[in-house]
């Protein structure tokens, strides 16, 4: 396969950014996208110019660190992780743009690569969940009804990739805070902190410069992990219940 990249590059920051055209060849269909972007950069390298700088670590789906907006679609046009998009989703002679995340809350580091580090802010405002120390419980010493479980492990399955931020049109981060909220509140580990997690983690998330939630679902189409949108309702309850039961102290 033949293919012409407009990828965005920036130096740093502060630098101002722009598009620039690179032209591959002999790209594989079973490669991956960062496989193809390796090839590019080794191409750059040998030219002598700057290798586009992209996040990567595990190039398993797993970790979220792949993050890149691809024609305009968060990890680009297959319902998955960048590193797990293959080239065969595209046709020889294509034009691909390729760009950062594009949020407030995420500035950009260098080229396709920004701070998320928001996200983490978001889950330390969470804080803890109170645990005995010691040696292990008894598995079934703290019964959890299958629905609670199920539920619990949906929501916990969010990597933090941040692709419901970049599809959002309002850069919100409701459905990964409420992933986040609900996979600790509704099992019985979480119940102690289950008020102040939430309202700490909302508070923390507008204090980020996320933008509002209005629902318009695209962050649930984004995302490779199938979080539903139905997440981020019940996060709203649970902040509901939460500001009333702090209003009655």
């Amino acid at each position: 396969m033949k293919l012409t990249l407009r990828v965005w590059r920036q130096k740093n920051a502060g630098a101002e950014g722009a598009m620039s055209t690179y032209e591959v060849d002999d790209i594989s269909p079973d490669m991956s996208f960062l496989e193809m972007l390796d090839v590019l950069n080794e191409q750059l390298i040998l030219s002598g110019e700057e290798p586009v700088a992209f996040d990567h670590d595990c190039r398993e789906g797993i970790c979220g660190a792949c993050s890149l907006v691809i024609n305009g679609d968060a990890h680009g046009p297959e319902r998955t992780t960048t590193c797990q998009l293959h080239m065969r989703s595209f046709e020889d002679g294509d034009t691909i743009d390729i760009e950062p995340w594009r949020a407030s809350a995420f500035p950009v580091i260098k080229d396709l690569v920004v701070d998320r580090s928001a996200f983490d802010r978001i889950i330390q405002a969470g804080g803890y969940i109170t645990a005995p120390t010691g040696s292990a419980p008894e598995a079934h010493a703290t019964p959890v009804p299958k629905a609670d479980a199920d539920f619990a492990f949906e929501h916990a399955e969010c990597i933090g990739c941040g692709a419901c931020v970049a599809a959002c049109p309002n850069g919100a981060a409701m459905l990964f805070t409420s992933a986040k909220v609900n996979h600790l509140n509704v099992l019985p580990q979480g119940a102690p902190e289950r008020e102040t997690r939430v309202l700490d983690m909302v508070a923390q998330m507008d204090a980020e410069g996320f933008g509002g939630c209005t629902l318009t679902g695209e962050c649930a189409t984004a995302c490779p992990k199938g979080i539903p949108l139905m997440s981020i309702t019940s996060m709203n309850k649970e902040w509901l219940r939460a500001t009333r039961k702090a209003g009655k102290r």
